[in-house]
């Protein structure tokens, strides 16, 4: 078997290493453009679990890493002159140069080939290899030359970055926030050995040119970056080595295989340096590739398992990566927050590390960020006890006249049961069991302003004073037997009307009996299957209008706390803001100004019905996820623009404006919009989709990315959730029904012991330190002997 490894980078020469390991007949060469001591760059860095798979796939090799690692612990996030310090992280790093040495000296001990200073043109030069690898990193040429097959697409990111070094020592990983006049700068930096550290310096591009970086030279940027950053490098200098201006280009390959040639790290995926993943995935990229040839017969099944079974490990790194930089390219939206919630939300700003994790590795940072958000909770008026403060999710929280026991929603979920508009007795149990189930405030599935106006035959109505009754009849019972809060949400289909159930044909027409439809304009929803809709007329825009209305003064009469209006997910109000559904030529299509009148004249409308003490809010759909969808832009103008006609909160959602849609999914996955809402607007909102624990909930409170949560298949599958919530933090202030008491306190004992189990197990998982234990020097970092 003939391998060749075009690019001397860690992934190729890890492989390498790892195939003659196992199949030492095997000839294996790496070719490596550059000289065995050349390296750009400064530093890598490895966590303790990736040192574990280092171990378990190869000893020499491990060893050689961990005795030429330095290793930290702690992460410091230094902003507005406040050093926020978070332990427990488990993480080492070494030089570059290091790194290849030691993986050259086990690839030689190993009879690997290594070719150094040559250059390859193509991989028609390896005719009778067996198998080549392309690692040839970010700017592959193989993957470039053949760019007809691999498909790769690329994402040049909007912030600059220059990689530099200095000699100044650190004891912790560093993240240098400073504001100049210039704008906001960030340095990223760690030790990597005695006397050397790695300085990523990251900005915006407005920044970057107000400091003239686009027209200064190597020594005139060094110079300007060690005046910003004098007081952090303590008299030390910054040091270049190729150290350009660069975007990031996030890249991913439609396949990562063509015949016999796999790609490998860079080359086949690449992941933003905020999360250390770039060495990383390379090298694991190895591993994958190496596991694939040991469970296949042929090279051919190796490397197709390879493109299938890498693929979900690799996307979940780079969507964590993605999330990650975003965070740091909207650096100024957090400027205004306290230290202590700013430092929170860089550690968890990707999503990976959550609240719980973060009580794990450093309970006293987590209990100083609990301490605050209580402490800030208190100043607006409620009694919070600091003493012993309760974790986000169980603080209060006020809307106009209306306080929230907790931060916890259900989230308004179609029930398809209604009978001619009215709820049924199913109804009353639904909603009834999520009120006592200790939810702050519980949503009704949207609700129909009129029979046209219904998704499904099922749905609920408020049009009539039977409709009202039976609605008062749930707010009754909620009201008398909870704390809970009720919002009545009101909606129209529009173009999405009169079709069939949720767990029928979804979307799809009744297969008798439909009724017209109306919509921004006549564009049905599938196209080819839906009903072409009429284009509202002045005098249609007057009667949906007023039915709204009549729907916000019979919720008032049902003793609703709280109205949303719909304005998302393509119903009749979202035609008009999106400009997929929106082709009008009037005052109401063309710019986002036009799109929002008739939307905006219905809710100035309703809010003028509604109680003034009362609050109202918007669910939108923040994001199309379709091409020639609605623009950032867009959702910061509609915001403002709903803020301003006395909306009190936005219900954050996205999508399914049209069936084309392609959302990127994952954890938690739009509250990076109600985050964007939430600090740039400057109004409440309320993040949903993908949040399944109180975990995650507690993580999007204490990192400013919402005030609400709202869940919805958790609590279809647990009307408690919040109640066992409250034992699992042990919670006693939290509403539970009389009834309930000695369940309470069932729950709590358990909870406690559950709880002090789960900790136990998980700190015992924690991967081992591989810190090889020596007398650090005075000041220095921890370091490997």
């Amino acid at each position: 078997m003939k391998v060749t490894i075009i690019g001397g980078g860690p992934g190729g020469l890890y492989f390498a290493l790892l195939a003659k390991k196992a199949w030492p007949d095997w000839d294996v060469t790496v070719y490596e453009r550059n000289r065995p001591d050349d390296t750009f760059g400064f530093g890598v860095v490895f966590s303790d679990q990736t040192l574990d798979t280092f171990k378990a796939y190869d000893v020499p090799s491990y060893e050689s890493i961990r005795r030429r690692f330095a290793y930290w612990d702690d992460v410091d996030v230094v902003y507005k002159g406040r050093v926020m310090r978070s332990g427990g992280n488990g993480f080492c790093g070494c030089s570059r140069v290091a790194l290849l040495e030691l993986l050259h000296e086990r690839c030689r001990e190993l009879g690997v080939k290594l070719v150094f200073q040559r250059e390859v043109a193509g991989i028609a030069e390896f005719a009778d290899s067996d198998l080549i690898v392309a690692a040839d990193g970010i700017n592959s040429r193989i993957r470039e030359t053949h760019r007809e097959h691999f498909q790769p697409s690329v994402d040049l990111r909007p912030n600059k970055f220059a990689w530099l070094g200095s000699t100044r020592p650190l004891d912790a990983f560093k993240y240098f926030f400073r504001e100049t006049p210039e704008g906001i700068i960030l340095a990223h930096c760690y030790q990597y050995e005695p006397g050397a550290s790695t300085w990523v310096i990251e900005t915006d591009e407005p920044t970057w040119r107000n400091f003239g970086f686009d027209s200064k030279d190597e020594a005139e940027m060094l110079a300007t970056l060690e005046r910003v950053f004098a007081d952090e490098l303590a008299g030390h200098r910054l040091i270049a080595n190729r150290s350009i201006w660069r975007n990031f280009p996030t890249i991913v390959n439609r396949t990562w295989v063509m015949g016999n040639v796999v790609l490998v790290g860079d080359a086949k995926a690449t992941a933003h340096f905020s999360i250390g993943s770039g060495t990383k995935l390379a090298m694991e990229d190895a591993i994958a590739l190496y596991e694939a040839l040991r469970a296949e017969g042929t090279v051919k099944a190796a490397l197709a398992r390879y493109d299938t079974a890498r693929r979900e490990e690799v996307e979940k790194t780079q969507h964590a990566a993605n999330v990650s930089l975003a965070w740091f390219e909207h650096m100024k939206r957090y400027w205004g927050m306290d230290p202590l919630q700013f430092a929170f939300g860089v550690m968890s700003r990707s999503k990976q590390i959550t609240w719980e994790n973060l009580e794990l590795r450093d309970p006293e940072f987590v209990r100083d960020v609990r301490r605050w958000f209580a402490a800030d909770v208190r100043a607006r008026g409620f009694e919070i006890d600091l003493a012993n403060p309760p974790v986000p999710m169980f603080t209060p929280f006020r809307l106009r006249g209306m306080v929230l026991e907790n931060r916890v929603v259900v989230s308004p979920m179609d029930q398809y049961s209604a009978v001619d508009g009215v709820p049924t007795d199913w109804h009353l149990v639904h909603y009834g069991a999520r009120a006592i189930g200790g939810a702050g405030l519980v949503y009704i599935e949207m609700t129909c302003v009129s029979p046209e106006g219904r998704i499904s035959p099922g749905c609920t109505g408020l049009w009539n004073a039977a409709q009202r009754d039976a609605f008062r009849r749930i707010a009754d019972f909620c009201h008398a037997n909870s704390k809970a809060k009720l919002c009545m949400q009101i909606g129209h289909s529009g173009r999405k009307g009169s079709t069939q159930l949720g767990w029928e044909r979804m979307d799809y027409p009744l297969e008798t009996g439909n009724w017209p439809l109306v919509s921004a304009s006549p564009i049905p929803y599938h196209e080819g299957v839906s009903q072409t809709p009429r284009a509202m007329t002045r005098a249609d825009m007057d009667r949906v209008r007023d039915e709204f209305v009549r729907a916000t003064r019979l919720a008032d009469e049902a003793g609703f706390d709280m109205l949303e209006l719909h304005m998302a997910h393509g119903y009749l109000l979202a035609s008009f803001i999106s400009p997929l559904a929106n082709g009008r030529a009037d005052e109401y299509g063309g710019p986002i100004a036009n799109r929002m009148r008739y939307p905006l004249e219905v809710f100035r409308a309703c809010r003028a019905a509604w109680p003034e003490a009362k609050p109202m809010s918007v669910r939108i759909s923040a994001t199309d996820w379709a091409p020639g969808g609605l623009t950032g832009e867009d959702l910061m103008a509609l915001t403002r623009m709903l803020k301003e006609a006395g909306c009190d909160l936005i219900d954050c959602s996205t999508g399914q404006t049209v069936p084309q849609q392609k959302p990127v999914y994952g954890r938690m996955y739009q509250a990076p919009f109600s985050d964007w809402v939430r600090n740039e607007v400057g109004i409440a909102t309320m993040t949903v989709g993908a949040v399944t624990t109180a975990d995650q909930v507690n993580t999007l409170l204490a990192g400013g990315k919402a005030d609400l949560v709202a869940l919805a298949r958790p609590h279809l599958a647990n009307p408690s959730f919040t109640l066992q919530a409250s034992a699992w933090y042990q919670h006693l202030p939290q509403h539970w029904p009389l009834q309930y008491l000695s369940g309470r306190d069932q729950a709590f004992r358990n909870a406690a012991r559950e709880r002090a189990e789960w900790t136990d197990v998980r700190l015992r998982a924690r991967p081992a330190s591989h810190e090889v234990k020596e007398q650090p020097s005075p000041g220095s970092v921890k370091r490997a002997a």
